[in-house]
């Protein structure tokens, strides 16, 4: 094809394809429904009528907790991924799969340590002991 037609082509399609959208919206606009019942302000969640403010705030370990969970749902998708290859890794994937396990062992270790997945609010807990 020639290089010409093929960047008309692509105007045409962009054309075509901002008139679509356009109409759509305007068609929407113009054909749409037209109510203002009280209840048409309020938010719906699953059949819930939801009651009290929307922006709550969540406490940072909430936060830290997902995080974690990402962080380790995507080492187990790499450790799945190792096994469906296990046979073909031989015994140097087998000790760098092992390697793997202890290093994310050691970093929920180390979370567990610090304190990063302990939910109980900071003035309940008992004091640490320093180690030192």
């Amino acid at each position: 094809m020639d290089h010409s037609l093929q960047i008309a082509l692509i105007v045409v399609y962009s054309g075509a394809v901002l008139v679509l959208v356009s109409a759509m919206i305007g068609l929407s606009s113009v054909l749409g429904q037209r109510h203002s019942a009280p209840a048409t302000r309020h938010p719906f969640e699953s059949g819930v009528v939801t009651v009290g403010d929307a922006r709550v705030r969540f406490p940072a370990q909430f936060y830290l907790v997902a995080v974690f969970f990402v962080i380790f749902d995507l080492e187990a998708a790499f450790i799945y991924a190792w096994a469906v290859v296990a046979r073909e890794a031989g015994w140097a994937g087998y000790i760098e799969i092992i390697v793997f396990i202890a290093i994310l062992l050691a970093a929920l270790v180390y979370l567990w340590r610090v304190g990063a997945l302990d939910w109980t609010p900071q003035r309940s807990r008992p004091p640490q002991r320093r180690h030192g």
